[in-house]
């Protein structure tokens, strides 16, 4: 099973910019869709953003204009370019890779922590 290792994470003022990865243990290039989710203090996890392998990108209408997903199957990375950062995008961050309703093709990392705040 792949292993997801999340980074990037920080404290940053509301407007500011961050660049999450994921870096997975394996070969990411078969895997047809990654994602980016987050788990905000007190509220149920929400998906943010996904890519397929061949570059098609979703995203949650929250963060649309504002946060960027790309894949760099070479590196086996994904990558979160988030922008205008608001206080309401604070939560810790994680990467998959969902094969249906409710099922993934890794296990959940740690995640990494973006905190917005003046």
């Amino acid at each position: 099973q792949v292993q997801l290792v999340e980074s990037g994470g920080g404290l940053v003022q509301p407007g500011g910019s961050l660049r999450l990865s994921c870096a997975a243990s394996g070969s990411i290039f078969s895997i047809r869709t990654m994602a980016w989710y987050r788990v905000a203090p007190g509220k149920q996890r929400e998906l943010v953003a996904t890519i397929t392998s061949n570059g098609y990108k979703n995203y949650a209408d929250s963060v649309k204009g504002r946060f960027t997903i790309s894949r760099d199957n070479a590196k086996n990375t994904v990558y979160l370019q988030m922008n205008s950062l608001k206080p309401e995008d604070t939560a810790v961050y994680f990467c998959n890779a969902p094969s249906g309703v409710g099922t993934y093709l890794a296990s959940w990392g740690q995640g990494t922590q973006v905190t917005v705040s003046s």
